[in-house]
């Protein structure tokens, strides 16, 4: 049999310079242990789990509170449970960055392009944020989208992980049936919607589905509307622009 070759190795530079490196360097001056590769730190991860996963959370630098109790019944995959005691919010931890460089940029088709820097998002997160508080959103909470992969969602679910509230979304293209069966199990307090979307270059008009979506779910008391297709009127609630320019 022929020897298989790799199809690419690192430098010893490059191999110096990743993350993992650092990381095993750190684990190993922690621990006085002398990893000296990836095979050796997934053996050790095997058999040290708990100091492993205790070691990912302080080098990546988690933010909130840890607990002392790490894995519970790590033996039993079915049973297994990480961190027991720790607290986090995701919001927090994904918007510590801050800096003008870009974090999203969104193109629908070629009809729409945003783009959004990491100080943007933090204020339009922080906007929203409030805007939801003031419309009754805490802890605990439900809050839709009915909305593409865009800048705008990401906002938007920030914005409701940092209350404590609980992010449901599903795509515009989905059938109002399915759309109500999804939104209806868990019973939100607010949708964020956008009038339609482009497919193959066609411009999809969903604004009857959403208001056929709104007679059928009476949980939600408030709507956002993000004109994405530049469709006027229609739809009851609030305009994007508005909600994102909360103080």
């Amino acid at each position: 049999m022929s020897e298989h070759k790799p199809l690419w190795v690192p430098t010893q530079t490059q191999i110096d310079e990743s993350l993992l490196w650092q990381f095993i360097t750190y684990v190993s001056n922690k621990y006085d242990l002398s990893i000296g590769d990836y095979a050796e730190l997934y053996d050790w991860s095997i058999g040290e789990k708990e100091k492993f996963w205790s070691s990912v959370w302080d080098y990546c630098g988690v933010i909130g509170e840890k607990g002392q109790k790490i894995l519970i019944d790590g033996d039993d995959i079915e049973k297994a449970v990480w961190f027991p005691e720790a607290k986090l919010n995701f919001a927090e931890n994904l918007l510590r960055e801050k800096a003008d460089t870009t974090a999203i940029y969104f193109q629908a088709e070629d009809k729409v392009t945003s783009e959004l820097t990491w100080n943007q998002l933090y204020d339009q997160v922080a906007s929203v944020a409030a805007w939801l508080k003031s419309a009754g959103v805490t802890k605990g909470d439900r809050v839709a989208g009915l909305l593409p992969n865009m800048a705008e969602s990401v906002v938007a679910m920030l914005a409701s992980a940092s209350l404590g509230a609980v992010w449901t979304s599903t795509s515009p293209d989905f059938g109002k049936e399915s759309v109500i069966d999804r939104f209806g199990q868990t019973a939100p307090k607010v949708l964020f919607t956008v009038d339609g979307y482009f497919y193959n270059g066609k411009v999809i008009d969903i604004r009857e589905k959403v208001r056929g979506i709104l007679q059928e779910l009476p949980t939600i008391k408030q709507t956002v509307v993000i004109r994405l297709a530049g469709m006027e009127g229609d739809l009851p609630g609030k305009e994007w622009s508005d909600v994102v320019s909360v103080a």
